[in-house]
């Protein structure tokens, strides 16, 4: 099993519940390796929005508190950084802040930057893992190191019914080396 393959594979087997939703940039239309692994989504399904992650984040949290299953997409962690208050502070905080009246379940999809064949210079290839899991208390925060981690994470991801979201990291050189 490939890198690539298993993630194509597990966004395939997301779309196959109804409450799911795409969300991001580049996800509707070519522009980034996880464009790639959206190709056989049905279109209805992937909503395409501007460069605003913060907006994006927020949307992210909305769709989840009505009942959808938002699998927002951010292509780098340096994107994502855009929309720390909405994921720290809303998405992360929505059940303890309700005292468990609101429980919300997204999916939010990060990744390290592609270094190989060409380095896109460090605001694309920040790896912030661990000071995301460290601000986080009800998020999970899941690496993706090896192919055969993907489809069972993401599965957890959209199975989960602790009323917890997760994000998920992948890494961009691994979609073609391994």
């Amino acid at each position: 099993m490939k890198y690539f393959d298993e993630l194509k594979r597990s966004m395939e087997y997301l779309a196959g519940d109804p409450r799911t939703v795409f969300i991001g940039q580049a996800v509707a239309v070519p522009g980034t390796a996880m464009s790639n692994t959206l190709k056989d989504i049905p279109g209805h399904r992937l909503l395409e929005l501007p460069v605003a992650e913060e907006m994006q984040m927020g949307m992210t949290t909305g769709l989840a508190l009505a009942g959808q299953i938002p699998v927002s997409i951010f292509p780098r962690w340096n994107f994502l950084l855009c929309g720390l208050s909405q994921l720290i502070n809303h998405l992360d905080k929505v059940q303890v802040m309700s005292n468990g009246g609101f429980k919300t379940k997204a999916i939010v999809r990060t990744g390290i930057g592609a270094e190989r064949p060409l380095h896109p210079q460090h605001q694309h290839v920040g790896d912030y893992t661990q000071a995301i899991q460290a601000m986080c208390s009800t998020i999970e925060v899941i690496r993706l190191d090896e192919p055969e981690d993907i489809f069972p994470a993401y599965q957890r991801a959209l199975l989960r019914d602790d009323g917890r979201s997760t994000l998920l990291v992948e890494y961009g050189d691994y979609y073609s080396e391994k």
